[in-house]
């Protein structure tokens, strides 16, 4: 990864301003064995593990966000899920499309159901050896580019009766032109950083999904919910490790400025309330890595698949919190050229301001924290589960 960052950071000014997916990274992490880097080797991957990916993933971050989101969601998240959870050919599908390149896409979010999953209208309605999706997902990231997609959705037997909320594959091939019927793409936001990755709208009008595409978790359907979104707390902790490693590379960017930048004739490195501010930076960034670590290195013990929930949540949310600190410091060491796009700071606290908010909002994890701390249901679950 190391000796891919240069470039990445040359090429990331340009995925920004240009507003295009980073095609040329994802030909090179290809290439490397990155994407994919944590399917299991009888599949074709690297095997890696979750402490593996997220070191990864920190250097990417320092170089360009973009690139660092892919890499999370070719390797946690909803891959990781299939891994998990998937038949034979449900993991063999998604290992070749990762392995090629693929960004899978998870489709939780709706118009009227962000941190209130369990509110989504999407549904799904056995018919035979079928399920038939009708609904809209929103601030669907990959949407438009990503081949595989696994959607959230409220199933229903064929007498209408529910069963839970279910995970569906749905393969398409943008590049190709090829989508099944019923799925459409609607629109793509104009979105404030991390310009170059497609935020959609999704809409599925009586798409058709075979059986065999049904992600079965332990749980059975009544309670697979809570099977997945344990699985996306190795996305969670990905997505903290993206904050951190952009606040990482706002560290290194005002280190070196504060020695070369000269006032009323000295290095600004001098300046004691600089060097306050730097030392505050180091601890956020320090912290943030311990806590992402702490939690990466949950999911490697002997039993575990994902990330701890109270572990992920605690880290996610304070990397994130963190990160917008560090790099607006960092910014406002450089003044004016901070400010302007000369600097890649502009950009990066852009693109850093998302992690807050997306893969669960900062107040919801630190909800999630207070619950388990005291042994109470978080408000977003409504069977009363506790999260896991």
């Amino acid at each position: 990864m190391r000796a891919l960052t240069p470039a990445f950071a040359e090429r990331a000014a340009h995925w920004d301003r240009t507003r295009s997916y980073c095609w040329q990274n994802v030909a090179d992490l290809t290439a490397a064995g990155l994407m994919g880097m944590a399917i299991p080797r009888a599949l074709g991957g690297g095997g890696a593990s979750t402490f593996d990916v997220v070191q990864i993933v920190e250097e990417a971050a320092r170089a360009c966000t973009l690139t660092a989101r892919i890499l999370v969601e070719a390797n946690m998240g909803g891959v990781g899920a299939v891994m998990a959870y998937g038949t034979d050919a449900q993991k063999r599908l998604a290992a070749d499309l990762v392995l090629a390149g693929d960004k899978p896409a998870i489709c939780i979010s709706e118009p009227h159901a962000g941190s209130a999953a369990t509110d989504m209208a999407t549904r799904a309605d056995r018919r035979g050896d079928r399920w038939v999706l009708n609904g809209t997902k929103h601030w669907i990231t990959g949407g438009g580019v990503s081949k595989l997609h696994l959607v959230f959705a409220r199933a229903f037997d064929e007498r209408g009766a529910e069963l839970g909320i279910g995970g569906f594959l749905v393969h398409v091939d943008p590049a190709g032109g090829i989508a099944p019927a019923g799925f459409e793409v609607v629109r793509h936001e104009r979105t404030m950083g991390l310009c170059g990755m497609p935020e959609a709208e999704l809409r599925f009008t009586d798409l058709e999904v075979p059986d065999d595409m049904l992600l079965r978790t332990p749980s059975g359907m009544a309670h697979g919910f809570a099977d997945l979104m344990t699985a996306y707390n190795g996305q969670r902790v990905g997505a903290g490790t993206i904050a951190m490693g952009v606040a990482a590379g706002a560290l290194d960017h005002a280190r070196r400025y504060l020695r070369q930048r000269e006032q009323f004739g000295r290095p600004i490195a001098e300046f004691q309330g600089l060097q306050w501010m730097l030392a505050d930076m180091d601890a956020l960034v320090h912290a943030s890595r311990l806590m992402l670590h702490e939690a990466a290195r949950s999911a490697d013990r002997e039993g575990h698949r994902f990330p701890d929930m109270l572990l992920a949540a605690r880290a996610k949310a304070f990397a994130s919190e963190s990160a917008i600190k560090v790099v607006n410091d960092a910014l406002q060491m450089f003044g004016a050229r901070g400010y302007g796009g000369e600097e890649p700071l502009e950009r990066m606290y852009r693109d850093v301001r998302m992690f807050t908010i997306g893969g669960g909002t900062a107040q919801i994890l630190k909800t999630q924290v207070a619950g388990a701390i005291l042994g109470m249901k978080t408000p977003q679950t409504r069977d009363g589960s506790a999260p896991r």
